[in-house]
């Protein structure tokens, strides 16, 4: 998997076996730097971390697929651990043009051949726009009862 981003407690990868195509919205994963079996076993600080993590990954996905043309209209956030007994996040983004994961349809699992993942210049789109969103107060410490 390619590293996009992380935080203190967390990791964004793209996956390179995605279950959308990146012209379909793309496919990422939020992982915590140390494993744990599910959120049950996260802190407060840490739980808190994750869920603007996924926030802020989901807007910076949304902006930088714009980029190129992809709209995503919807992200399905998926809490996992069933292959692994180990907590990540898969951040599902659906365009709202899409024929292979049709927009407004469930997801069908599994990585298909035909589904692409993202590029080194999406990812280095998301990190810019992960970047800029950082710095924005509604995302900071303070705001969210972490400093």
């Amino acid at each position: 998997m390619a590293h996009i981003y992380e935080t203190e407690n967390f990791i964004l990868e793209s996956h390179e076996q995605p279950e959308i195509d990146r012209l379909e919205g793309g496919h990422v994963k939020i992982s915590p730097k140390v494993a744990v079996e599910d959120r049950t076993q996260l802190t407060s600080r840490q739980a808190i971390e994750l869920m603007r993590f996924t926030i802020v990954a989901g807007e910076a996905m949304k902006r930088a697929m714009k980029e190129i043309g992809v709209n995503i209209g919807r992200i399905n956030y998926q809490d996992n651990g069933n292959w692994k007994p180990e907590l990540h996040v898969h951040l599902y983004c659906r365009a709202t043009d899409a024929k292979m994961q049709p927009y407004g349809e469930p997801i069908i699992p599994g990585h298909k051949d035909e589904y692409r993942p993202l590029t080194a210049e999406d990812i280095s789109r998301i990190k810019s726009e992960l970047d800029i969103l950082a710095r924005e107060e509604r995302f900071s410490d303070s705001r969210w009862c972490l400093a």
